[in-house]
């Protein structure tokens, strides 16, 4: 067993981000939420408190008995963790004049500390926060400043303890990362989390899991799938058998082109052509939770068909990852999508649920199949959501409007990769979107769809920025889908970021 952090979640927006950076720093993290502390895993080195959206003075604020964590392990507190921890401690916590948001030049204070000690005596870190610490308790000492803020961070006598009002996770603070790797040092914890011994150790679990029982796996013909299959494979060979669905919700030829994909990895894989029955269980709802979990459903069942006609099926494996689990089971209660992979798998399957890559972010998966020597063009691919199509068709569904989105994805990615800017964004789309607009064709007036083009560049899904195309680009991608794609007479652009915006549009 890995030797790990905690990252105890309140709530934060960049909870994951602070998950990410201590995985890049080859140390093994797992993120909780605030008030489920693993109590008795000695694997346990250190600890890590998140920001939140309360206030440490807002009566709904997320707060937890620290007493039996602080002194028994070190304890980083990051913005909302070091004011709860200053205000439970007698320190005092009150509203800015304006809010602190933005780049902050941080003064350290004591060149012998070992979080901040090693670090120039003035660099960029990021702020965001409408409170701060006026006061701290007696037994708390502050070892750096900003302009604007005089307790900036702290540390408990007598503890290994610190707190600090900034985010080392984010990009913009400059030495954030040495920061983190300066609290993982002070822990002692193991920095040896890296792809070849997530391998090592993930196959020798599943053999000990799986033992000689037999899988069926839900593939997508996405990255997380395919390395799901070839982690199981290593560790498994023929117990297990891959089902790839086409729900009529995929790219253009890719049912073929991803089962002859599958064919080159020695996978042994039965494919489904199930358009029609999708197709109908989809007619006419425009909800997006509700199509989302028709397609989950419409998944299961055919699951449960195609298991019935195979013997001794006991697990279904999946390619459930670590954003996947985070945003379907909010800390705050808001579940802010659905996920087809997480759950729902319904008790009359009587097939146990494996998910072997549950605990990794996507870039952490593309690692995971570099190492385990899977080919280039597999391994980056751009995310395609599970319900596909489904949620990039706005209203309802029907095999036309399929047909629209398809062809009109199918330009965008082809110039993407023509223009050698494929694998220059994380992910890109065409989105059908329910609005007919007036056009001129010739001397025709036409009154047809709008597409609108998605395309970000991100890190791991957590955050992404609307990707700047060039707009030479977007003009040719714009004709050729205009003059090519029957139904389409006007092209728009998506600027938004996540947040406030997903990636996908439902």
């Amino acid at each position: 067993m890995h030797e790990k952090i905690i990252i105890l979640d309140f709530g934060s927006q960049t909870t994951q981000l602070i998950g990410r950076r201590v995985r890049e720093l080859s140390t093994y993290c797992e993120i909780v939420p605030y008030n489920k502390f693993p109590f008795g895993d000695e694997s346990v080195k250190g600890v890590i408190l998140s920001g939140s959206p309360f206030s440490v003075n807002d009566e709904h604020a997320f707060k937890t008995d620290l007493s039996q964590i602080r002194g028994k392990y070190p304890l980083l507190g990051i913005c909302y963790g070091a004011q709860l921890m200053a205000s439970a401690s007698g320190g005092e916590v009150d509203k800015t004049d304006s809010r602190e948001y933005g780049r902050a030049h941080l003064r350290v204070k004591q060149a012998n500390d070992p979080l901040l000690g090693n670090l120039p005596t003035n660099s960029q870190v990021w702020m965001s926060h409408g409170d701060t610490i006026v006061k701290l308790a007696d037994h708390f000492s502050a070892i750096a400043s900003t302009e604007d803020v005089d307790l900036a961070a702290y540390k408990i006598d007598g503890e290994e303890t610190w707190g600090v009002q900034f985010h080392p996770e984010v990009f913009h603070t400059e030495q954030g990362t040495k920061i983190l790797d300066n609290f993982l040092t002070i822990t002692g914890v193991k920095k040896d989390w890296t792809p070849a011994s997530f391998i090592s150790t993930t196959v020798e679990e599943l053999k000990e899991q799986l033992g000689n029982d037999k899988v069926i796996l839900a593939l997508s013909g996405g990255v997380d799938s395919s390395v799901t299959a070839v982690l199981l494979n290593k560790a498994i060979g023929k117990n297990l058998t891959c089902i790839f669905v086409d729900h009529g919700l995929l790219r253009k030829n890719e049912f073929e082109t991803v089962l002859d994909n599958y064919a080159h990895l020695g996978l042994n894989v039965i494919g489904i052509d199930a358009k029609q029955h999708f197709y109908g269980e989809l007619e006419g709802v425009t909800d997006p939770e509700r199509k989302r979990k028709i397609i989950g459903k419409g998944f299961i069942d055919i699951f449960e068909r195609e298991a019935n006609k195979l013997k001794d099926i006991k697990w279904l494996a999946q390619g459930t990852i670590y954003p996947d689990i985070i945003e379907s089971l909010s800390i705050t209660g808001v579940t802010i999508k659905s996920h087809h992979n997480v759950g729902g798998l319904p008790e009359k399957m009587n097939l146990k649920l494996c998910e072997p890559l549950r605990l990794l972010f996507k870039d952490e998966v593309r690692k995971i199949g570099i190492e385990l020597g899977m080919q280039e063009h597999l391994i980056h691919r751009h995310p395609f959501p599970g319900p596909g199509l489904g949620i990039r068709i706005l209203g309802s569904i029907t095999p036309e409007k399929v047909r629209v989105a398809q062809e009109a994805d199918d330009i965008f990615i082809s110039n993407l990769r023509a223009a050698g800017l494929y694998d220059k964004v994380w992910q890109a789309g065409a989105i059908l979107l329910p609005v007919q607009s007036v056009g001129v064709m010739g001397d025709e007036r036409t009154y047809e769809n709008t597409i609108a083009l998605r395309c970000v560049t991100s890190t791991d899904a957590m955050t992404a920025d609307w990707a700047h195309l060039p707009y030479e680009f977007l003009a040719k991608v714009s004709n050729e889908i205009i003059n090519k794609v029957k139904g389409v007479n006007r092209v728009v652009y998506d600027i938004s970021s996540k947040p406030p915006a997903t990636i996908e549009w439902e």
